[in-house]
């Protein structure tokens, strides 16, 4: 068993280790040692040795060489690099050949430039001679035009001395006018109707003014633009009288020496105004038997013994002296119809002779032995209609309680202010008794009731032709008044029955548009008086004030690419373009050239209170509904011109404005990189004058910014505050009538701006842009809503890219109530409705939308107000309280869109488009 194991464990001896085993192990340790040994040290000596033998003998001859054989061009790596170099030697030789060929080629394009530098200079040369010959051109041009039209220099103004008395005296005041009693050398056509306003406190009359009239007309005076502090250049000299104190009323002896003695009354008192306002009915006529010479006397009550046609002025009472009138308190003017088709309360406390008194047949009344008093007849006729039971009617002749004091004959006024307005809202018509006494022209009275009936939108019907209304020689009362013979009482029933309603909106819109105008404040009520006296002179307005632009200093050079998406024209094709450098519109020319159709149409037909501010410079003559006539053209039928640019209506038609260029009004807020965009977009834009950037921000831009060079220049104005009214302010960098209001993430192509321009070069008086919007009638709430849902008809477009006559920012910055404006900026929203209401109420006529565009933002912008929840909330409110404020919805519906008339219509090339407004 012991040997067993012994042989299988391999013979283990000591240690249970072969010896064979170990040996083997050494002697292969030994001889590996060795083998690397020769390796690594004799076979690199050997190889040294070699090479260094073959480098003796062959000393100067290549180690490889080419034999005829090619036997070393066998070996296959050789044989890669032998052709590689082949083809290196193939691609040099090629790029030399290119080289000699380019050397060439730059030696003949040398040869042209320098052909190209001598037809240059040879260019410059005949421009300049073109030019030299375009300026002697225009030299003579010039020349003739002066022999056939000589300029007109201005007269020198002529001051008459302090003392001047040299006009002749009437043989009785009684017969004053303008051509004798008013000294005309003082009111040259270009000074600028200077008035010289007294001051009442430094008199004694003064100090017996009714407060409150003082303050209104001083603080009105302090804000009107014709008052000056020099009396030695002043034109119109103001005395301010009022409704005096009555324990303290001086005597007419007292106040006639009082007026004579001031400072500049020049012993006659010429070209002086007095105005004596009131703001009670019961006011005495305290200038009555008081000689006031050649001056003139506005006041609520005259006399036929006092007042003197076409030198006098008949004003209305001053109602509301230190206070706004709250539009929200004026009732709508519809419905058309209202409770009571007619109302009149009074009570007479003094009557001539009673007309029923006298046994008087109708016989003998058509023979004119009419009965001097009217009042007896009036009041039973008016009994008997409110007794037939016809209709509603309020009549009451016995005051509830006591009747205000009034003139003899006169109607008093029953109750306070409150209750009879109050009356008046129920009330279609306001009936309005003059006094019986055919020698009272006009009383305050009566012009109180006038009053309060345009308020509150009650149509005044007046008994007696008689009466002397407010400026009744500039303003047609008939489109707004019924004025009613008193021998007319037993018809006037039937008569006011006979009325349609679109006539009675019509002279209900009229008398609210006369009082607000005329009669609503203490501004207008100073501004209508004196606006009066200098249409009677004929002396223009002066210049309206524009909005001085801030501008903020700006870097620009940055080159605007070109968009492709703006010069693609897509179905429009708009003809030939007027490419030319900017120039601004014509100013207003017709200043000195005013004549009395002027006067008559502008006063007498103006549905807007044009002619009571100072003209703008760009001022349109606007007769009936406000069609424009001073400032271009109005509405043009379809006119030729090969080409259709636009001009060739203009041209052909007659109109004065031959060319015309648009200036870009771009509101923003703190959006750079979308403002540079847009910028941009409006790079090579034809008719593009100028680009106003109504900064809106109160932080400034950033220091770095490049703005674009787009050919024209780019002004960005600075505001006082963030207000989306900034849009509509008229600013002096405007120096063109067309106006293109666009926001600055709008995205319009150039042929769709071109367009909408020359569309509205053919309807000045419209807003003509392309996003139409539409207002609805809310049945279940009674209210107005509005809607941008895509609809066959629109009754407003947008602003935010829309052509407007600069005219229009006058109005909506000055003229249209604040209360519009200070909504908008409450909601910080609703401005692009306000100006459509405004444009609307005035024409009378939807805005014009041109092209199938429904919407201009650009894509990928960011989002604007618009996008907020509560805009369109906001938007039913603005619409509702703008309804409120003109007492009507102004906004008309239209279906009518205007396209290019070859619009989507494919003709050959060689054929002639044209443009035509359709």
């Amino acid at each position: 068993m012991s040997g067993y194991t012994m042989l299988r464990n391999g013979g283990l001896g000591n240690g249970g280790q072969p010896w064979m085993l170990r040996w083997s192990s050494r002697i292969r340790l030994s001889w590996l040692s060795f083998t690397l040994l020769i390796i690594l040290v004799f076979f690199p000596l050997i190889a040294h040795y070699y090479l260094t033998t073959i480098d003796e003998d062959n000393q100067g001859k290549p180690i490889f060489v080419l034999r005829k054989d090619h036997e070393l061009c066998e070996v296959k790596h050789v044989q890669d690099l032998c052709r590689i170099r082949e083809s290196v030697s193939e691609e040099l030789l090629q790029l030399e050949a290119k080289r000699q060929e380019l050397n060439s080629e730059i030696a003949k394009l040398n040869l042209k430039i320098e052909a190209c530098k001598k037809s240059i200079e040879n260019a410059k040369q005949d421009l300049l001679q073109l030019k030299n010959v375009i300026s002697q051109t225009e030299h003579s041009y010039k020349e003739l035009m002066a022999q056939n039209q000589p300029k007109l220099s201005l007269p020198i103004r002529l001051l008459p001395d302090k003392d001047d008395v040299n006009v002749p005296l009437p043989k009785s005041k009684r017969n004053c006018r303008l051509h004798n009693c008013f000294d005309y050398s003082r009111c040259p056509l270009t000074s600028g109707f200077p008035v010289f306003v007294y001051n009442s406190d430094q008199y004694p009359f003064g100090n017996l003014i009714d407060p409150l009239i003082k303050q209104a007309l001083e603080a009105s005076v302090r804000t009107n633009v014709y008052v000056t502090e020099n009396a030695n250049i002043a034109c119109i000299y103001v005395v301010l009288l009022g409704e005096m104190q009555e324990p303290f009323m001086p005597k007419p002896t007292e106040l006639e020496q009082q007026l004579h003695s001031l400072p500049y009354w020049r012993t006659d008192g010429h070209n002086h105004l007095i105005i004596n306002l009131s703001r009670k009915s019961e006011t005495q006529n305290c200038l009555f038997n008081v000689s006031t010479g050649r001056a003139m006397i506005a006041q609520s009550t005259f006399y036929d013994s006092q007042y003197r046609p076409g030198f006098d002025i008949v004003v209305s009472p001053l109602v509301h002296a230190m206070s706004e009138p709250n539009f929200l308190e004026i009732p709508a003017q519809v419905p058309v119809k209202r409770k009571y088709l007619f109302s009149f309360q009074g009570e007479k406390i003094e009557s001539l002779r009673s007309s029923l008194q006298e046994v008087r047949s109708f016989e003998e009344e058509i023979e004119g032995n009419a009965p001097a008093d009217y009042d007896d007849r009036i009041i039973t006729t008016l009994k008997a209609v409110q007794d037939s039971k016809l209709d509603f009617v309020m009549v009451e002749f016995t005051c509830k309680n006591q009747p205000k004091a009034s003139l003899p004959t006169e109607w008093a006024l029953c109750g306070g202010r409150e209750d009879r307005v109050e009356l008046l809202k129920q009330s279609t018509f306001a009936l309005i008794i003059t006094p019986g006494d055919s020698q009272l022209v006009i009383s305050a009275g009566s012009a109180m009731r006038l009053f309060e009936a345009l308020e509150v939108g009650a149509i005044p019907v007046i008994l007696g032709e008689q009466i002397q209304l407010p400026y009744h020689d500039m303003i047609r009362w008939n489109e707004a008044v019924l004025i009613i013979p008193k021998p007319r009482i037993t018809e006037m029933h039937f008569l006011l029955r006979s009325i349609s309603d679109n006539d009675l909106l019509a002279m209900r819109r009229q008398g609210r548009f006369l009082w607000e105008t005329y009669f609503s404040t203490s501004d207008t009520l100073f501004n209508t008086i004196l606006a009066t006296v200098r249409t009677r002179i004929q002396i223009p307005a002066a210049p309206i004030r524009e909005e001085p632009a801030v501008e903020i200093p700006h870097r620009s050079g940055k080159a605007a690419g070109t968009d492709p998406n703006m010069a693609d024209n897509g179905d429009l094709d708009l003809g030939p373009v007027e490419t030319e450098p900017p120039y601004a519109s014509p100013k207003y020319l017709r200043n000195f050239t005013l004549t009395a159709t002027d006067i008559y149409r502008n006063w007498n037909n103006a549905p807007g209170p044009f002619h009571l501010f100072p003209h703008t410079p760009f001022d349109p003559v606007l007769p009936s509904e406000a069609k424009f006539l001073g400032s271009g053209t109005g509405f043009r039928p379809i006119g030729g011109g090969a080409g259709g640019s636009g001009k060739e209506f203009q041209a052909a038609l007659g109109g004065n404005v031959p060319r015309e260029q648009f200036t870009v009004v771009m509101l923003t807020y703190e959006r750079e990189e979308v403002l540079m965009n847009s910028l941009e977009r409006l790079n090579g834009l034809p008719y593009l004058n100028k680009v106003v950037v109504v900064w809106n921000s109160p932080k400034l831009p950033s220091e770095d910014l490049l703005w674009p060079d787009i050919g024209v220049p780019i002004v960005v104005v600075r505001t006082e505050k963030n207000s989306l009214n900034n849009r509509f302010l008229p600013w002096d960098e405007i120096e063109t009538e067309a106006v293109l209001s666009i926001d600055d993430d709008a995205h319009l192509r150039h042929d769709e701006i071109m367009f909408g321009f020359r569309v509205w070069r053919e309807a000045r008086d419209r807003i003509v842009g392309f996003p139409g919007r539409y207002h609805a009638w809310d049945i279940p709430h009674q209210s107005w809503l509005y809607n941008s849902n895509y609809s066959c008809e629109l009754s407003m477009v947008l602003t935010g890219a829309a052509f407007f006559h600069k005219y229009y920012a006058y109005l909506y910055s000055y003229v249209m109530p604040q209360a519009i404006r200070d909504m908008v900026d409450e909601y910080i929203n609703c401005e692009d409705i306000a100006m459509n209401f405004l444009v609307s109420h005035i024409t009378r006529k939807p805005p014009i939308k041109v092209t199938s565009r429904w919407t201009f933002r650009c894509p990928g912008c960011p989002q604007a107000l618009s996008h907020d929840d509560s805009h369109f909330h906001e938007r039913h409110k603005c619409i509702n309280f703008f309804v409120k404020v003109y007492g009507y919805m102004p906004l008309l519906y239209t279906q009518f869109r205007v396209d290019s008339v070859l619009f989507k219509t494919r003709l050959p090339h060689d054929k002639t488009k044209c443009f035509k407004f359709i």
